[in-house]
């Protein structure tokens, strides 16, 4: 149980959210400021954001769960994390700011049309709603572990404040809390929890002497399993909404390419101390029943009072910020690319900012409802990122490097292999690899295969979309 100290410190850092998202409620004045922070960050923020947002529930709990189970290897899934934010930043972000758009699914209906843009836009924001979940559902874990809140409460409460600010200021609000957020992971984790932990279990030499030899091995989690954890985020993370719209935060296309090469290696420390963390958590509390406790068990057992409130404020805090991108992410394309797109069919940016609102409060308020009834986060990070990496990454990069894609070969890939992913996952189960590896094929095949054997886009249209990826206008030809 957490002291007295520990709830002060931890209710500074939720009074400091609340306060971020009063700042970002007075800045959001218009979609654009609501929806990608007024397109003008500079590198600082820029970085503190992006890292923010990758580092959730996942990334913090699972990590160190990961580590616990299976030593150093367990940093796989967030070390691929880490390199698909470097290889967006230098593969695909100068070209996503160029677009000028606001979701995935903008970007795929500009390229293919509305039927592209329908289906996209469905499956990107189911994805980022999971990830919403997911992160919620970590915070109730750690209130739990730790503080002995019920997790139904902590959700309601912790998951609450998330809600709140996110409705408020949009991007503002979650950018000012993320910039927060990343300074109280890196003191919470680097300075705090890592170190500590290590010196609790005697150093590596202990650590050594006490687990076997597959904890030092970097492949001991097996060389399928960390295939898979490529293919769905290092491939995953270049395409997910809620990165891109951190990407189109970034006031020049330079910040975004160099901000996330930074943020990603970022990430890759954060990976090495996850798994540590998680080893040392192994000789400190050689039974625990839920590995996905051992960030929480290992806090409680090392830290003493103040810094626990700290450690578990940093664990809130990566989760909190996923979270909230995820909400974002998900209301941004049903307001934006369903509803206006194909139920209203009018209105332009300037004018959505109280239906972005709107519907970021009803899908916070669905998130907090799933989260109470769903407990497995990786389980729940899997699917999305099944779904998201199987049935769009092969449109998404066709369109941004492929001439010769069409919008006919989009759609039959992302139908076909929508239906190979979930029906896998139904026969095989929620971890299983196959929907990655077949969905991803099926896409491949039939994106090619498809575009191959029917009429290319008209000269105009393509040359259009070309100017746009170039960052010119498409009527006067001036860079934007």
């Amino acid at each position: 149980m957490g002291s007295v100290l520990d709830y002060v410190v931890i209710g500074a850092y939720f009074a400091a959210m609340i306060g971020a998202g009063y700042i970002g409620l007075r800045k959001a004045r218009s979609a654009e400021d609501y929806l990608v922070a007024g397109r003008r960050l500079g590198p600082l923020m820029f970085v503190g954001t992006l890292s923010a947002v990758v580092l959730g529930g996942a990334s913090t709990i699972g990590s160190v769960s990961l580590g616990y189970q299976f030593g150093i290897s367990g940093m796989w899934l967030v070390f691929m994390i880490g390199l698909g934010i470097i290889a967006l930043g230098i593969l695909l972000s100068t070209r996503l700011s160029r677009l000028g758009v606001f979701t995935v699914s903008e970007m795929l209906g500009l390229r293919y049309g509305d039927s592209s843009k329908l289906i996209g836009g469905i499956v990107a924001a189911s994805y980022a709603l999971m990830i919403a979940v997911t992160s919620t559902i970590a915070i109730g874990t750690v209130f739990n572990v730790v503080l002995g809140v019920p997790q139904t409460i902590a959700i309601l409460i912790a998951g609450g404040v998330v809600v709140a600010y996110s409705v408020a200021g949009g991007m503002w609000s979650i950018t000012l809390t993320d910039f927060l957020q990343f300074c109280v992971m890196t003191a919470g984790i680097f300075l705090a929890l890592l170190p500590l932990a290590i010196i609790r279990a005697g150093g590596f030499s202990g650590m050594s002497e006490s687990l076997p030899a597959s904890y030092f091995d970097l492949t001991s989690i097996g060389g399928g399993t960390i295939f898979a954890y490529f293919l769905l985020y290092f491939l995953g993370l270049m395409i997910g909404q809620d990165i891109w719209q951190r990407v189109f935060t970034a006031r020049s296309p330079g910040v975004a390419r160099w901000g996330g090469v930074v943020a990603g290696v970022y990430c890759l420390a954060y990976a090495v101390a996850g798994a540590l963390i998680g080893t040392a958590a192994r000789v400190l509390l050689p039974n625990l029943e839920t590995p996905d406790n051992a960030f929480a068990e290992v806090a409680g057992a090392v830290l003493p009072a103040g810094i626990l409130g700290l450690v578990i404020a940093a664990a809130l805090a990566a989760v909190m910020s996923t979270a909230s991108a995820g909400l974002l992410a998900s209301s941004t394309i049903l307001a934006n690319d369903v509803y206006a797109g194909f139920v209203r069919r009018r209105g332009s940016p300037s004018d959505t900012l109280g239906t972005s609102r709107f519907f970021t409060l009803i899908v916070g308020v669905v998130v907090l409802v799933i989260s109470l009834a769903v407990n497995d986060v990786v389980g729940g990070l899997t699917v999305a990122y099944n779904l998201l990496t199987g049935a769009l990454f092969i449109p998404i990069v066709g369109a941004l490097f492929w001439r010769r894609a069409t919008s006919a070969g989009a759609l039959a890939s992302m139908l076909a292999s929508s239906v190979v992913v979930v029906g896998l996952m139904i026969r095989d189960g929620l971890l299983a690899n196959s929907p990655i590896y077949v969905g991803l094929i099926t896409s491949l095949v039939v994106f090619v295969v498809v575009s191959l054997f029917t009429r290319p886009s008209s000269r105009g249209d393509a040359a259009a979309w070309q100017r746009r990826v170039a960052g010119s206008n498409s009527e006067t030809g001036e860079r934007v």
